[in-house]
């Protein structure tokens, strides 16, 4: 790199050429993540991660940018909102015979549109200083992208674990770039803006805060109904409702999120009519259906087998009705033991209603 490099001037390019990118805010940060490398080891000592071993399977990498890419002096930390429109979140979730899937995932898959826009960025900047070292992540490696975003300047990370910001709540995907650039560094917020409300904390379903800034992931319905490979813990799964792929309780709640700004990416735009869909209707598509459906979505996370599982708590938490037991008894013999389970729970929760006094 060369000695007469403006680097005051490059960051200021740096955000101008992200925003042309589609980045709402993009800042710099050190790598000095100590703080949070703390916080992570209590977390994990704890247990809380559940099967997500990988959060704890590569050392101190996570927390430390310049052993997972050497040679790293700062992160860029871009953060990209997602919220597509009015999806009409709180009137889904008072309809239980609705499947609600977490309004992240209703549109394509970010992470390669994400990348290829931070990829853009370090070949704007290679073009304008010469070659230097660079690497793009975005949900896509041991990285405490959290951290680095606050300490970055773009926002705080609140009581419900997520990071929120003054003028755009939480709804947003957050990515970063690894630099071998002494740049500048931004300013962290000099404090969080939650002050005493809980009201994440206390909306939570399935009651997954064990305290402000403390997620236990074993009982967070993004965990259940994503992560987790295996039988959802029957305890649960009446809480759940008809959360089918991820929740986003803890957002709608946040008084923050009425800054929150729809995004400009039609790629984030709900696909075949998952904002709206019945339970019964998406427990029905075969897998060749699912997999047509799905193709290029987050969905496919889950897979067909637990897109199924999670489909079968949603309609043993829905009414009563023709549609929903015709459907679970379509799905009774199932090939897979995991969902004929799940569907044998959900028709014993109808039996059990229908059995009680009004």
């Amino acid at each position: 790199m060369s000695a007469s490099i403006d680097l005051p001037a490059l960051v200021q390019s740096i955000k101008n050429w992200g925003r042309e990118l589609g980045f709402a805010h993009v800042g710099i940060a050190g790598v000095d993540l100590a703080e949070h490398e703390q916080h992570l080891e209590r977390w994990l000592a704890a247990g809380y991660h559940g099967e997500m071993d990988y959060m704890g399977a590569h050392g101190s990498k996570r927390s430390h940018p310049d052993e997972l890419v050497p040679g790293t002096l700062r992160v860029v930390s871009l953060r990209m909102d997602y919220l597509p429109g009015d999806t009409q979140m709180a009137q889904r979730l008072a309809q239980p015979e609705k499947a609600y899937i977490s309004r992240y995932a209703l549109g394509r898959d970010y992470h390669k549109l994400v990348r290829k826009r931070v990829q853009h960025l370090a070949e704007r900047i290679q073009k304008e200083i010469g070659p230097f070292g660079f690497r793009a992540f975005v949900d896509s490696a041991p990285v405490l992208e959290k951290a680095i975003a606050e300490q970055a300047g773009l926002g705080w990370i609140g009581k419900n674990t997520l990071l929120l910001n003054r003028k755009a709540g939480s709804y947003f995907f957050l990515s970063e770039l690894f630099v071998d650039l002494p740049l500048p560094v931004d300013e962290p917020q000099a404090s969080e803006h939650c002050g005493r409300c809980s009201a994440c904390l206390d909306i939570c379903p399935t009651k997954a805060f064990v305290g402000p800034y403390q997620l236990d992931a074993r009982r967070c319905i993004s965990y259940l109904t994503i992560e987790l490979k295996n039988a959802i813990p029957e305890e649960l799964r009446a809480m759940i409702g008809n959360r089918v792929f991820g929740c986003d309780d803890c957002q709608i709640v946040c008084p923050w999120n009425r800054f929150a700004k729809d995004t400009a990416e039609n790629d984030f735009k709900p696909r075949h009519g998952l904002d709206n869909a019945g339970l019964a209707e998406l427990f029905m598509w075969d897998e060749e259906h699912f997999l047509a459906s799905t193709e290029g979505s987050p969905l496919r996370r889950a897979g067909y087998e637990r897109w199924l599982r999670n489909l079968a708590v949603g309609l043993g938490n829905a009414p009563s009705t023709i549609v929903v037991l015709e459907a679970l008894n379509a799905r009774r013999e199932h090939p897979s033991e995991l969902v004929r389970e799940h569907v044998e729970w959900a028709l014993r929760q109808h039996a059990e209603r229908q059995a009680s006094p009004a």
